[in-house]
């Protein structure tokens, strides 16, 4: 949660009786009671006014540091329990420490690392680093900064994982990431989040935004083929300039900000397939306007690439509903991608043995 400022908030400590005090990870339960003193106006799923609004808010956090205490990291993806608590909503107040536990990234972080990294030389790209945050959160003053924790982060980043080819997509996921939580945490969770998701739409030597955008390509054929055809036969459109915007930035710079905390909740619970089912829900608030566009795919590009609010639902938890209403299986997705990106990894061990993903350089201790 933000303050004031639009900075992220960094201290709270967990209320004496809560069920979690005794047993939740330390850098955690630090930041929950500040939060307790007021309901979020701003999330859809606080429900009524004044004192139930806030009770039932205190209610909702208090299950979720009771849940994260009791399923480790590694587990809470597994969790029935955890899901059931990602589709009711997250409150704003302990989202950054969900969207940490979901992508594990406690598992990752290293004592000291981070620090370490800060003192590398800065890195060729840094200007255009420091140009995109700039152009990239112009109401974010603290994230414009030429050496403050965005271009600090992503400085950390590009060192430590050289072979990730840098997109302004990248800026984009660290800066949201940052407009929540403070700046170490932010680290460790846009590290893990790369490694279990998107590390592969940035490296020079894969193709998964081509496999994705043709699975999703196949998939909005089966959930409405006039439309495909529409997009795909009559406009000939490219499924890649489609998804590329959309799945490498998480759909940060494409659609409200509420709207993209509540689909992060979920797809840090649900993986890629949940990107398909956004994008599909994207696709089907603007049926009418694709199917009655003119023949001109720079207009149906901006369309997608930036939905007009008119066009969406009335707030986030209705897209949310939306998207998994999408009738396709997510299994299905993860089975063609692992078929596809098998095929890709043997022609790519041909002509270059070494993994995509070998390059890794950490400080010596």
């Amino acid at each position: 949660m933000s303050d004031d400022s639009g900075r992220p908030s960094t201290h709270l400590d967990v209320r004496p009786d809560s069920p979690a005090a005794s047993s939740f990870v330390s850098h955690a339960t630090s930041r929950a009671n500040s939060q307790f003193a007021s309901a979020d106006p701003a999330n859809p799923n606080t429900k009524g006014n004044g004192r139930t609004s806030l009770e039932a808010h205190r209610a909702r956090e208090l299950r979720w540091i009771s849940a994260m205490s009791s399923t480790p990291e590694a587990q809470a993806r597994k969790s029935k329990k955890i899901r059931k608590l990602v589709i009711e909503g997250v409150p704003a107040s302990v989202r950054y420490l969900v969207w940490a536990h979901l992508a594990d990234a406690k598992g990752r972080r290293i004592p000291g690392v981070y620090t370490q990294l800060g003192k590398r030389a800065r890195i060729a790209i840094a200007e255009e680093i420091e140009r995109d945050a700039r152009d990239c959160f112009p109401d974010h003053p603290h994230l414009r900064e030429e050496k403050g924790a965005l271009v600090t982060m992503l400085q950390a980043y590009m060192t430590m994982v050289p072979d990730v080819e840098y997109q302004t997509s990248l800026v984009i996921i660290a800066g949201h990431l940052l407009l929540q939580s403070p700046e170490e945490d932010a680290f460790w969770t846009f590290l893990a989040i790369m490694d279990t998701h998107l590390r592969s739409y940035f490296s020079p030597r894969t193709v998964q935004m081509e496999v994705d955008a043709s699975i999703f390509s196949k998939a909005v054929e089966a959930v409405d083929a006039s439309l495909a055809k529409r997009l795909f036969v009559d406009l000939d459109l490219s499924a890649v300039k489609i998804c590329r915007p959309w799945f490498s930035s998480l759909f940060s710079n494409i659609l409200p900000s509420d709207f993209v905390n509540r689909i992060w909740d979920v797809f840090l619970y649900d993986g890629p397939p949940f990107l398909f089912r956004v994008g599909l829900a994207i696709l089907s608030c603007c049926r009418t306007r694709l199917l009655d566009a003119s023949s001109n795919p720079a207009l149906i590009y901006a369309l997608l690439a930036f939905p007009p609010t008119s066009l969406l639902p009335e707030d986030p938890e209705a897209l949310i509903t939306l998207a998994l209403s999408m009738k396709f299986k997510d299994d299905d997705v993860r089975r063609q991608r692992v078929k596809l990106e098998a095929q890709l990894k043997r022609q790519t061990q041909q002509t270059n043995p070494r993994s995509a993903f070998s390059a890794i350089s950490l400080p010596r201790s």
